[in-house]
């Protein structure tokens, strides 16, 4: 169960996801400079030349930090996104240490970053799309289980990890309600590598979201989300709140199609996505001080695991 070398040093076996509209550059920075992999989507950055200034900004600024974490980047490799190609290419100019794909496994893109050194990871949420991925040759699926926030799958974590440990034998990253560095202990003991973690970073000071989206995080429970494809048209995991807000009744969407939302994107700003793990966050702190604190519980959770009568007997 391998992390590649060219994602280290690494303090904590993290990832800080990539959340539209949530990430940028202090959020990313922040978490490399405190041990995790940062990462952003390309596409919170309006054109591929922001895009790029944006990677500037984050490589000098990771430069000064001699034991930072690696950073990584989203692309959507599928055909409604028009800069793919474009985006590709600054991440191969570039030399983006980690890629993470979503919506498409593509060979020729993993090529592409493999060809200068660059790691490719997948998201995927059920066995036949980590088989598809392994065959484009990705070096790790995110394993993308039930109670994830944004498009999230529906399987156990515990059975989603085994299947594509059965057949894969690359990195394989958990996602899905993960605040803890007990829940990364956990992960990692069920035979994940990494553990991928959205919603507390979206709770974090550098995150982009508006302050009310991340006090609405606070105050909500995991009975507070609702699981739904009626506002992007793909399955996904909202809060109950922020949807009654948009002046719609949470109990009666109208299909994606109807509904009255002028793009994908402006669902995202105006509907607000988060894990079942709301329940589990309950401050806004900064990423490093998060990171320090998941630290410090991971060492403790490892170390009760290591002296637990059973794991001698």
């Amino acid at each position: 169960m391998p992390i590649p070398p060219s994602l280290t040093p690494l303090r904590l076996p993290a990832i800080a996801s990539p959340m539209f509209p949530t990430s940028g550059p202090d959020l990313v920075v922040e978490a490399c400079k405190a041990g995790i992999v940062g990462t952003f989507p390309a596409l919170n950055q309006r054109s591929s030349e922001g895009f790029r200034d944006w990677l500037h900004q984050i490589k000098a600024r990771l430069a000064e930090v001699p034991d930072a974490a690696p950073y990584g980047v989203n692309l959507i490799v599928h055909k409604s996104n028009p800069r793919l190609e474009a985006d590709l290419t600054i991440c191969v100019e570039e030399k983006v240490p980690l890629v993470i794909t979503s919506l498409g496994a593509v060979s020729e893109l993993v090529d592409a970053v493999h060809g200068y050194g660059g790691v490719v990871f997948h998201d995927v949420i059920n066995a036949r799309h980590g088989r598809k991925a392994a065959g484009a040759g990705v070096d790790g699926l995110i394993a993308v289980a039930a109670g994830a926030g944004g498009h999230a799958g529906t399987i156990n974590p515990f059975a989603l990890v085994t299947e594509l440990r059965s057949f894969f034998a690359g990195t394989i990253v958990l996602a899905g309600a993960i605040n803890t560095g007990a829940q990364i202990a956990a992960a990692r003991l069920m035979g994940a590598d990494m553990a991928y973690m959205g919603t507390r970073f979206l709770v974090t000071r550098e995150s982009l979201v508006p302050e009310a989206q991340k006090r609405m995080v606070v105050e909500s429970a995991a009975a507070d989300v609702i699981y739904t494809p009626n506002i992007s048209g793909v399955a996904a995991n909202f809060l109950r709140a922020s949807i009654a807000a948009a002046g719609l009744d949470p109990d009666n969407l109208p299909s994606a199609e109807d509904m009255d939302i002028t793009s994908e994107a402006s669902a995202w700003r105006d509907i607000w996505s988060a894990g079942q793990g709301v329940g589990g966050i309950h401050d806004i702190p900064g990423a490093g001080e998060l990171v320090a604190r998941l630290r410090e519980e991971y060492r403790a959770a490892m170390a009760a695991a290591a002296a637990d009568p059973f794991a001698g007997a």
